[in-house]
């Protein structure tokens, strides 16, 4: 199992944000995380990415104990994290936003391949290199923040809300380059408030309400789950 979330809670002061949840994320799978608003998806994503601190449990990643590392350590250990809303940096160009992805790198031929793979999978970055991030749009922005995870040469991939406000015919592109990462062997776990999306791209899904493992299983079945249908699905 590459990733282990075991019994772990989160809490922010003395509210309970998640609590004794358990996840597992195979190697070279694709794993949601889906439920409603404050349901626990982004701070379970945030504490896989040491984000934020454990109330209790652990998270073991490629065998190795990783909960109550600094976030610089877990990208060193290979995991990288592509937030909500993007998170790029306004006023600097697309190249350099790219390279801050590679920064705790010291191999600099393997970065530099790395960049020009970023590019040969997004050219709309290729054509904008010397562009300021903020200038472009929403759905560019998205895949600025993907190819800037990607510069850090993970073996796994956090992606939290990646189709937040992008157009459908800009999701569906977003969808199909989460199935192409996936398909050269990285591993994703994908928190997405579109249900529809998430389950029809992952292998396994868990159902987070109100900070509670409320299901998990895989993804198909959990997509005609009646429960699900009804509460996520809009059936």
């Amino acid at each position: 199992m590459l990733l282990e979330m075991k019994d772990i809670s989160v809490n922010y002061g003395k509210v309970s944000a998640v609590r004794n949840i358990s996840i597992s994320v195979p190697d070279g799978k694709i794993v949601t995380i889906i439920g409603g608003n404050g349901a626990g998806k982004t701070t379970t994503l945030r504490a896989m990415s040491g984000m934020v601190p454990l109330a209790g449990g652990e998270i073991h990643f490629n065998g190795k104990r990783i909960d109550g590392l600094l976030s610089d350590k877990v990208v060193a250990h290979g995991i990288a994290h592509v937030p909500e809303g993007r998170r790029i940096f306004p006023d600097m160009t697309v190249e350099e936003n790219l390279r801050t992805g590679a920064f705790l790198r010291r191999d600099k031929e393997a970065v530099e391949n790395d960049l020009e793979g970023v590019f040969t999978r997004f050219p709309r970055l290729k054509e904008r290199r010397r562009q300021m991030a903020k200038t472009m749009s929403g759905g560019e922005q998205q895949m600025l923040a993907i190819g800037r995870a990607l510069m850090s040469a993970p073996k796994l991939l956090l992606m939290d809300e990646p189709s937040m406000g992008l157009a459908p015919v800009i999701v569906e592109e977003i969808a199909v380059i989460i199935e192409e990462i996936n398909a050269q062997g990285l591993s994703v776990v994908l928190v997405e408030q579109n249900a529809e999306l998430a389950l029809e791209l992952a292998d396994h899904a868990y159902v987070l309400e109100t900070g509670n493992m409320a299901l998990e299983g895989p993804a198909n079945e959990l997509h005609d789950n009646e429960h699900v249908r009804a509460a996520y699905l809009g059936v």
